[in-house]
């Protein structure tokens, strides 16, 4: 299998508010960077997202090395706490309700795709795709701005 490293990133402003989100795969020298916003959503909606179009963008399975700075994607995934929410039909171990559901049933799956390996970054620090990452769901936040 092709061992693609991707970097992901969410910013909103206000939350909700306006948002966006940056990508990057990387596959040997290759790299690709991916982007996309809403005019009203969340931070964890736009950290979502960009995990979900990253997958999407896979044409085929992969071994993949996801980085991102957001806890709550990398610990529902790493943690196994997404999966046991949909096993209980999307009630947290605290009873309460999850959230975002509907983009949960749709990276679920994509993880389950790929050999997944998560990497949680620390954010606007000193890793330079993440940075990227960060600019890209700026910028992207901005046109809904």
């Amino acid at each position: 299998m092709k061992q693609v490293t991707i970097y992901t990133d969410g910013a909103c402003s206000g939350n909700p508010g306006p948002g966006g989100w940056g990508a990057i795969l990387k596959y040997r020298d290759i790299e690709r960077e991916l982007s996309g916003g809403e005019a009203q959503t969340t931070n964890n909606r736009m950290e979502l997202l960009g995990v979900i179009s990253a997958l999407q963008a896979l044409k085929e399975p992969c071994i993949v090395e996801l980085w991102s700075d957001s806890k709550y994607v990398i610990d529902a995934l790493s943690k196994g706490w997404a999966q046991g929410w949909r096993k209980k039909g999307w009630i947290k171990s605290d009873k309460k309700p999850a959230l975002n559901v509907d983009l949960w049933e749709i990276l679920l799956p994509l993880t389950e795709k790929h050999e997944m390996h998560y990497h949680w970054v620390k954010g606007h620090a000193d890793n330079p795709y993440n940075n990227r990452c960060d600019a890209l769901a700026v910028q992207a936040r901005e046109k809904f701005a």
